[in-house]
């Protein structure tokens, strides 16, 4: 089933002589639980595709939309949800309060924004980071806490710049994981890499080049973590 339509869109900064192009008539589609990233230099118009997408920005020409509507009603709207890394301290002073914070504002309970929030941080393995203060948090912790901040909305489509940006290559692909993880659970899930290693496992891969999408590529896929089993650790460490 179709979940997210952009056809035809383009957008525009500046004017005049200034003006610059970052999307030129981009018709993209994306499926309900599909995992589709997208690739491209600095200045090629992924995160401007990423922000029309969810839509914080709005295009200048073309139309977006979710489930069939468009994404400029409301209630769309409230079906897509774009992933911050950025952590304000009005909205609380821990991991767990910043979490809180935004099923308290739908009218939740304090009993059931704080079961949502910590259910939604075990979801992404994050459950330790419940008391810490987000600037305590590290690369790998960060992305982990944003994303689970941002499933206590519930999002039908999850929409996330750079997931992997800043954290160890170890980590990277637990992330990709995870993400898949959450596509395996119906939610559609849009990123954006600079990289094309950070393409591992996505159902599609597209990449993006002067504002227009150039076509699809093959993602490779994840290899399957495995344990280290005790003894050969210690063996490998006598050895050494």
């Amino acid at each position: 089933m179709t979940l997210l339509e952009l056809e035809r869109v383009s957008k525009r900064f500046g004017r005049g002589s200034g003006e610059r192009i970052a999307l030129h008539e981009v018709t993209l589609q994306l499926e309900a639980g599909e995992l589709v990233g997208v690739w491209g230099r600095r200045r090629s118009g992924r995160s401007t595709l990423l922000r029309v997408a969810a839509g914080i920005e709005a295009p200048d020409e073309g139309s977006v939309r979710i489930d069939g509507r468009s994404l400029a009603l409301d209630g769309a709207r409230a079906q897509v949800r774009f992933c911050r890394r950025t952590f304000r301290a009005a909205d609380g002073a821990t991991v767990l309060e910043q979490l809180m914070t935004g099923q308290l504002t739908r009218g939740a309970s304090l009993g059931e924004a704080r079961t949502h929030a910590r259910h939604a941080l075990a979801r992404l393995g994050a459950q330790h980071s419940a008391s810490l203060r987000p600037g305590e948090l590290d690369g790998a912790e960060a992305i982990r806490v944003a994303i689970a901040r941002t499933l206590v909305r519930e999002p039908q489509l999850l929409v996330i710049d750079e997931p992997t940006l800043g954290v160890e290559l170890a980590v990277r692909d637990q992330i990709l994981a995870l993400l898949r993880d959450l596509t395996n659970e119906g939610i559609a899930v849009l990123y954006s890499v600079t990289d094309t290693s950070g393409l591992t496992g996505a159902d599609r891969a597209l990449s993006l080049a002067k504002g227009s999408l150039n076509g699809e590529c093959s993602a490779p896929e994840l290899a399957p973590v495995l344990p280290l089993p005790l003894h050969s650790a210690v063996a490998g460490a006598a050895g050494a």
